[in-house]
């Protein structure tokens, strides 16, 4: 209900209301709104008694949630991998450190270290995983998030023949230590192959003797170099050793076997691997039956 103090404006919003002024004429509509206006001001003017002053308590202001795009959180998400893929492999590559896996939960975000030898990488106390937790937060900022912490764990990879960071790595000791390249290849080469894997292939390159450089490469197996399966088959790693004459190179890259459970290799069968399912028995009895008849 609108109140107003002349008839005019009264009869205007009557008329975007009822539609009509001639029915607020007639009907002496006005008149009575003119009553419920004077009656509204008067109540309105009357004093209010005073009420005690109610203290709000002070509430702490939240910094609103910063916006991010699609693009820059993919481009935030691969920076932060490879940082910690670097981090690691700086750190613990002795105790067969052959990736990480990160988990990000609504309180918490999960870094799982995967490593051969994950007990050497625990230690006494779990001291080591104490120590990279603590840089990780420093260099992340974690430490003023008090809704989001940063957790390092340490996750066992049992086959070390399928690892190819591993091996890289069990060869650039080796090579340091002055054992033949011909003799520490094969030696790898045929650990790998006894323990399950489809394919290797062994490059080393540098002045292995005299000061000529060259590049030798050792082949084993089966092995895809082309599609999408080399991205989930093809277990690569790249090791620098730093000899007397110089820098090797010693490169890796293991084809791994198709396994459901997806522990030692991928879930997902190669696009060419045809399986030949054989026919039922009332199907072969009648294909015999067939075969018979044609034959008489």
């Amino acid at each position: 209900v609108f109140f107003f103090n002349d008839t005019a404006t009264t009869e205007i919003y009557t008329r975007s209301i009822v539609g009509s002024v001639r029915c607020v004429q007639e009907t002496g509509i006005n008149a009575e709104y003119m009553g419920l206006y004077k009656r509204y001001r008067m109540a309105e003017q009357a004093p209010v008694p005073a009420q005690a002053p109610v203290q709000e308590e002070p509430v702490a202001a939240s910094k609103p949630a910063k916006k991010i795009s699609i693009k820059k959180k993919f481009v935030a998400d691969g920076v932060f991998l490879a940082e910690l893929n670097q981090l690691f492999s700086r750190t613990i590559a002795a105790d067969g450190y052959t990736g990480l896996e990160v988990r990000v939960s609504s309180m918490t975000t999960e870094i799982r270290v995967k490593a051969t030898q994950h007990k050497n990488l625990i230690g006494p106390n779990n001291s080591k995983l104490k120590e990279l937790q603590a840089l990780i937060q420093k260099r992340f900022n974690y430490e003023n998030q008090e809704d989001n912490k940063v957790e390092v764990v340490a996750k066992p990879f049992e086959n070390r023949g399928l690892s190819a960071a591993y091996q890289a790595e069990s060869i650039k000791h080796k090579l340091m230590s002055g054992f033949p390249v011909r003799v520490v290849a094969h030696s790898a080469m045929r650990f790998i192959m006894a323990r399950g894997a489809k394919g290797v292939e062994i490059a080393i390159s540098g002045k292995l003797r005299g000061q000529r450089a060259k590049t030798q490469k050792y082949k084993a197996g089966y092995r895809v170099s082309t599609g999408e399966p080399k991205n989930t088959y093809i277990g690569h790693a790249i090791r620098h050793v730093g000899l007397r004459q110089g820098i090797i190179g010693v490169q890796v890259k293991i084809m791994l076997p198709h396994d459901p459970t997806g522990q030692y290799g991928p879930t997902r069968p190669l696009p060419d691997d045809v399986v030949i399912i054989p026919p039922k028995a009332d199907a072969q009895q009648a294909l015999n039956n067939h075969t018979y008849s044609l034959i008489n």
